[in-house]
Formats: C-alpha cells, sequence, structure tokens
C-alpha cells in the first residue's frame, strides 16, 4: 500500500502490521471451519469478509508490538477479540432485528435467526480456545470479564434504550458494556502478553476505554446526521427502533409536557408516524443536543489520545492517537 499523507489512520496501522494480521486472517479461517456443519463457515465469513476494518483485533497487535513483543500469542489474542466481536454483531442484528451490517444484508435475513445465534455461540466456544493456548491466566480473565460486560451491557439496553427515566450515566454504562468494553480489553491484553508494566498496562486500558466511548457516541451522532455510506447502516435506524441514545436523551431531560409525551410515542410506544423522524431531529437541534453530543465524543477521544501519550514513544503510538482523532473526524 502507497502511503501518504491522506491514507487513513487505520490502513496506516494495517499496512504497518500486515504480516500479523495475515497470520490472524489465517488463524480466523483456520478456526471458524467446521467439518461436521458448513453452516458456520458460510456465515462467519459473509461477516467477516464485510470489509470491516479490523480495529479491535489491530489494536491488539499494535499494543503488543508497542510493548516490546516478540513471541506469536498476540495473534491469538487478536483472533480472539475479533471473533469475540463477530459473536456479538450476530446476536445484535437478530436482537435488533436489523437487515443491514457493513452495508450487505445480515446474516439473520440471509440464513435465520437461529443460525446466527447458534455460529455466535460457536465464534465464542473459539474465542475462548484461543485465550486459553496462551496459558496466560490474566488474559483470560480480562476477555472473560470483557465478554461478560459485553453481554450485561446488551441487556441492560434491552431495558433501558426504550425507557424516558434512562439518563446520561446509564447510557454511558451500556454503552461501556456493548462496545468500549471490547477495545479496552484489546488494547490491555495486547500489554499484559508483552509484560509490560502496570502503568503501560493501565495507559492502554483507558485509551481502549475511552476510544470505544467515543466510537459509540460518535455512531449514535450519526445516526442523526450520517449518511448510510458512512454509517454502514440506513440513517434513522436507532430511531425507527425506538432506542435511546445520547441526543435523544438529553432532549428528554429538557423537554416540556408535549415534547415529552411526543418522546413517549415514539420511543416508549413505537407509535411513528411520517414526519416522526423530521419532527425528532427539530428538537434535537432545539435544545442542542446534537451539539453536545459532539462535544462529548470529542472529549471522549481528547482522553484516548491523552493515554497513549502516555506510552512509550514509537510510530505505532502515533498512529493509536491518529486512530482517535479519526474516530471522531466525520462530527469535528
Amino acid at each position: 500500500m502507497a502511503l501518504d499523507s491522506s491514507t487513513k489512520p487505520h490502513e496506516r496501522l494495517s499496512a504497518y502490521l500486515a504480516d500479523d494480521l495475515n497470520a490472524v486472517n489465517r488463524l480466523i479461517t483456520e478456526r471458524m471451519a467446521s467439518e461436521h456443519a458448513p453452516r458456520i463457515p458460510e456465515v462467519t465469513r459473509h461477516l467477516v469478509e464485510a470489509g470491516g476494518k479490523r480495529l479491535r483485533p489491530m489494536l491488539t497487535l499494535a499494543a503488543a508490538r508497542l510493548c516490546g513483543y516478540e513471541g506469536s500469542y498476540h495473534i491469538n489474542l487478536a483472533s480472539t477479540v475479533e471473533f469475540i466481536h463477530t459473536a456479538t454483531l450476530l446476536h445484535d442484528d437478530v436482537v435488533d432485528e436489523s437487515a443491514q451490517r457493513r452495508g450487505r444484508p445480515t446474516a439473520n435475513l440471509l440464513w435465520d435467526n437461529k443460525s446466527s445465534v447458534l455460529v455466535g455461540d460457536y465464534l465464542f466456544s473459539r474465542a475462548f480456545q484461543l485465550m486459553v493456548e496462551t496459558g496466560n491466566l490474566r488474559v483470560l480473565d480480562i476477555l472473560s470479564n470483557a465478554s461478560a460486560t459485553i453481554a450485561e451491557g446488551e441487556v441492560l439496553q434491552l431495558t433501558a434504550a426504550q425507557d424516558l427515566r434512562t439518563d446520561e450515566a446509564i447510557y454511558l454504562q451500556v454503552i461501556r458494556g456493548k462496545t468500549a468494553a471490547l477495545f479496552s480489553a484489546a488494547t490491555e491484553v495486547g500489554g499484559v502478553i508483552a509484560g509490560a508494566d502496570e502503568a503501560r498496562v493501565r495507559a492502554l486500558f483507558t485509551y481502549g476505554d475511552a476510544l470505544g466511548v467515543s466510537f459509540q457516541i460518535v455512531d449514535d451522532l450519526l445516526d442523526y446526521g450520517g449518511v448510510s455510506e458512512q454509517t454502514g447502516k440506513n440513517v434513522g435506524d436507532d430511531f425507527r427502533e425506538g432506542k435511546l441514545t445520547l441526543p435523544v436523551i438529553k432532549a428528554v431531560a429538557r423537554a416540556d409536557d408535549e415534547e415529552r409525551a411526543f418522546w413517549a410515542r415514539v420511543i416508549e410506544k413505537r407509535k411513528q408516524e411520517d414526519g416522526d423522524l423530521e419532527h425528532a431531529l427539530g428538537l434535537l437541534r432545539k435544545h442542542g443536543t446534537l451539539e453536545e453530543t459532539r462535544r462529548e465524543a470529542l472529549a471522549w477521544s481528547a482522553k484516548a489520545k491523552a493515554a497513549a501519550a502516555e506510552l512509550p514513544e514509537h510510530e505505532i503510538r502515533d498512529m493509536m492517537i491518529d486512530i482517535a482523532d479519526y474516530v471522531v473526524e466525520r462530527i469535528s
């Protein structure tokens, strides 16, 4: 890949880690195989090869290399992270009844919900096999805790996402679970497998956590102002699914009685009519919540960059800082 100043930071990092990423891809292909159930690799391949950035496993590789790791278990851990991520996507699309993922039809639409759930379960099992092979109990602790936290965040979202009593603290708890937990685990285990000191491991965790929170806030914000090509999903999907995300939570907190009745109808009761999305956007603009949400995403990105700045000087560190900027670039 020819790299220049216009190349996106995750593409530069991907090029830098090309050999490691190729090893991850080979291991993923090997471990997603199934001798007795050919549907497993069919469903997995549909999502794995759909053009995702592989950002989470890339960060595991980057963290390990940044901390001087010269072994091979970072390949296992990066593959583990990607399997956990893919499993959660398969399950999420069933829960959300989604029809599009990364610009393509979802697996549950092409096959069925049963296949998506069971293949997701299979990938979780494969993930745990991969992490066990490292023989590192702390790595097992971090990734197993992350898996539990992701599931907890998704279950919390089931009840919180359509309840107007949901506040910003609960929202943060949800996105820390469903998104940031895997980012922070991905970076943290890279440092742990490399035997990095505690200060560096903490910095890697903080970087991943803040990057994940910023990433999800941006995603939620773009649902009310992005385009399908940017987000890989249809604009307004969260609204149509009745999800309370940060811009709406802020608007509900400032709503008068008439506005609150509107939010109760479209979010809690999911009784939506033509023009409701446009009216919702008008309320978000009226209360300035899109701009406030944008500032919060930028603040979390700044926190990620500050954590990365505590890591050793290295071109990988510089690319990690650039990634934190890139995550919020579309809303800056």
